[in-house]
């Protein structure tokens, strides 16, 4: 084929006994059709006489056309008549005249053999074969009043047409048309639909799962993964390898031969329905249509086959179809194990298997190659879900998935940035998002560290969570999200949806979320994240949350810092691994003006602590800093960096310095102004603090001591925190501040009630 495309890339299959024929038409210039284009079809006898004789012919593009071997016979004895007629009959050869009429007539015997041969019949077999016939009749009635040379080069063609017609006559495409020829327009390929039914797959059901474990694996855990699909995933210790194996067993693999049946039949019908462009923006609601139609179809199907099929097992059927339909495969699957912490699918795509972070045993490799297919399935949904470009000029695409099960951020990068294919990182987040308690619990805070950040979000400060990337800044921005009382409005501001705003917006928190255009997307109909923080001083007195600071949003941050427009808390996220840095980055790379760099209160620093084997990592908050504002220049020299909390590498908890310790906290001290019973009195502060650590380890107590792990989740986290400012609100009434003591007996006693309600027993 000719132009612009790729079909002339090929390999030939070898599946079994089976010898497949596929060839790529991703970027073909030409419909990938062996029945309505003359194109492609003339592209496979091609591939046929080439390569000889295949089982299967699959035409690969947006999706995969597959033509069954009684299909692809039709076109082989098409293309081995083709050389028969060639070689053996020499079907070209004419002998040389000199006679003027002779040479005439020999004119017109070899065009009318090159529109047959070289023209029609790889393009058009029918089309050459009617032709023959006919222009054999008219040959044969011209002959009778030829001289004997002419008569000669008439015969000579008469014999050459003849033989086509004989050939193809012989051939299973004429035999079953032979009756629906007379009358045939030459060039209509209507007829050929009668012939070739390609069954219809998407191109993200090739990717290939290796079943048996390594060569001397030694297994090491397994557990099983998925809220209603079970799957099971086997983890294996390969000696000679530092990284381990995450072997996943889908429930695909786990079907009798009947539900293979079943499914394959719905899903040759269910892929023949294309979702529209459109459909795609909410894919929620697409995914739920699909749903619903798979699991129709399948009762009609298995109805059909006479097939006896639960109802339980026709959803899980219908759960599958929606996962290689219109989702992404056993990359869902993946980011059900609550153990992930991010998927990796590498170029090559479909020469490396897919590499996960596990939050136990690292970085694995699975047992999971995915197919070029695939990825560009999935780059070209994610591009129409978030209506973002994904092409040459703007390779890289930041957006993500959201199913009934799982959250994850995707990030995408194609060439040229990609010079090997595509790429695709997935973050997976949790179904909650996490609190302060399951930080204490994972040892990457202290409660006292909980109790000062608790304290400090109910001040209304700024706060910056800095970090290295994967060091749980986002987890971190979440948990503070929680920690704000319900009764105050929230603004998010997010380039990728990541916080958990849904979530919180069902737990009745009045919560707005603003998505921003991508500080690396090219072209978009996005409001940029500038214009979006702006865009929050108009809204009224919120809490402001900003997904990460990335770019020049970071003046318009500052800004609505410094007005103070929003009267409470403001948080995000940046990139950094010290306050130094941050200061450093923020102003001289970010363009902050440096006095605006004294709006912010406090920088979170959060880092991955890497083993001494380098086997392993733990996230940990190593420090926590306060910003004072008495410095011009330089925040270090002139001591603007105070530390109120710092990492014990030896301990691995991080402990108060003195300047927590000794009430030397401009910022604490601010707080305390602003309320009459704590003005001047660094004791009831100090007091205050101490008792919001204690409420965060009385929870954790709870949980570990009735073995009730979802009291740390934040759906309890939140009623907690309403119950902890009641019941302070209660004694200040009664007593005019409450003591300590009371508030904890108080809400002990309520623990209590709470544990025996939800059945908890003492362990």
């Amino acid at each position: 084929m000719a132009g612009q495309n790729t079909c002339e890339d090929f390999e030939v299959e070898r599946e079994g006994s089976e010898r497949n024929l596929r060839i790529n038409c991703v970027g073909c210039i030409y419909y990938p059709s062996i029945e309505d284009s003359e194109h492609c079809m003339e592209m496979i006898i091609n591939k046929l006489i080439e390569i000889g004789g295949v089982t299967n012919i699959i035409l690969s593009s947006d999706q995969n056309y597959i033509y069954p071997y009684e299909q692809t016979e039709l076109l082989d004895e098409v293309a081995q008549v083709y050389l028969k007629l060639e070689q053996q009959f020499e079907i070209m050869k004419y002998p040389l005249v000199e006679e003027p009429q002779a040479q005439k007539l020999l004119i017109e015997h070899l065009s009318v053999m090159k529109d047959i041969i070289l023209s029609r019949f790889k393009r058009d077999p029918i089309g050459a074969y009617v032709k023959a016939i006919r222009e054999l009749r008219e040959e044969k009635a011209r002959n009778e009043g030829l001289n004997t040379q002419l008569k000669k080069l008439s015969d000579l063609q008469i014999l050459k047409l003849s033989t086509i017609v004989d050939e193809l006559s012989k051939t299973q495409m004429m035999q079953q048309l032979k009756d629906r020829l007379p009358g045939y327009k030459i060039g209509e390929r209507e007829i050929y639909r009668e012939l070739f039914e390609p069954s219809i797959k998407p191109n993200f059901m090739y990717a290939r799962l290796v079943m048996d474990p390594p060569l001397k694996a030694q297994e090491v855990e397994t557990y099983e993964i998925g809220k209603k699909d079970k799957s099971e995933v086997i983890i294996y210790d390969v000696p000679e390898d530092v990284t381990k194996k995450y072997y996943i067993h889908p429930p695909e693999f786990a079907l009798s031969d009947e539900e293979y049946e079943l499914l394959n039949g719905a899903r040759d019908i269910l892929a023949k329905h294309k979702p529209r462009e459109e459909e795609f923006t909410d894919s929620k609601r697409m995914r739920d249509v699909f749903f619903k139609l798979s699991r129709d179809l399948l009762q009609e199907v298995a109805k059909q086959r006479n097939l006896k099929v639960s109802f339980q097992k026709i959803e899980t059927l219908a759960r599958i179809l929606v996962r290689l339909t219109v989702g992404f495969g056993l990359i869902e699957l993946l980011l059900e194990d609550e153990k992930v912490e991010d998927i990796y699918v590498n170029p090559p795509v479909g020469r490396v298997p897919i590499i996960l972070k596990h939050a136990e045993y690292g970085e694995l490799k699975t047992n999971i190659i995915p197919n070029v297919r695939d990825a560009k399935g999935w780059a070209s949904r994610f591009r129409m879900m978030s209506g973002r470009p994904l092409d040459d000029a703007n390779p890289v695409l930041d957006t993500e998935l959201e199913t009934e099960f799982i959250r994850a951020r995707v990030s995408i990068v194609q060439e040229p940035l990609s010079p090997n294919g595509l790429t695709f990182v997935f973050r997976r987040h949790r179904e909650k998002p996490f609190t302060f308690h399951l930080l204490v619990k994972y040892k990457s805070m202290t409660p006292l560290a909980a109790g000062l950040l608790w304290f400090l979000i109910d001040g209304s400060r700024t706060i910056l969570v800095a970090g290295t990337r994967g060091a749980g800044k986002s987890s971190i921005l979440a948990a503070c999200l929680v920690q704000i009382m319900r009764k105050f409005r929230i603004i998010v501001v997010e380039d990728t949806l990541e916080l958990p705003v849904t979530y919180l917006r069902d737990m009745n928190y009045n919560i707005l979320s603003m998505k921003v255009g991508s500080a690396l997307a090219g072209t978009s109909n996005e409001m940029n994240a500038t214009d979006g923080i702006r865009t929050t001083l108009r809204l009224g007195d919120s809490a402001l949350i900003v997904g990460e600071v990335r770019s020049t949003e970071a003046v318009a941050l500052y800004e609505a810092m410094r007005v103070g427009a929003l009267a409470n808390v403001v948080a995000g996220t940046i990139h950094g691994d010290s306050a130094y840095g941050i200061f450093d980055r923020v102003v001289n790379d970010l363009k902050v003006p440096r006095t605006s760099f004294k709006a912010t209160d406090i920088i979170m620093i959060a880092q991955k602590l890497k083993s001494p084997d380098g086997l392993t990592e733990r996230r940990r908050i190593t420090n926590i800093v306060e910003i004072r504002k008495h410095w011009e220049d330089d925040p270090m020299r002139e001591k603007g960096f105070v530390s109120l909390m710092t990492y014990d590498a030896k301990e691995d908890k991080l402990k108060p310095d003195r300047a927590l310790l000794e009430g030397d906290s401009e910022i604490l001290k601010n707080i305390a102004g602003n309320v009459r019973e704590w003005a001047g009195k660094w004791d009831l502060v100090w007091e205050e603090i101490m008792l919001r650590g204690k409420i965060v380890e009385t929870i954790l107590k709870f949980a570990n001591d009735y073995k009730m792990p979802d009291l740390l989740e934040s759906d309890f986290v939140i009623v907690a925190n309403d119950y902890y400012h009641k019941i302070f609100e209660k004694l200040k009434d009664e007593q005019g501040y409450p003591e300590s003591k009371d508030m904890l007996a108080l809400f002990e006693d309520w623990m209590k009630e709470v544990v025996r309600k939800r059945g908890g027993q003492l362990i």
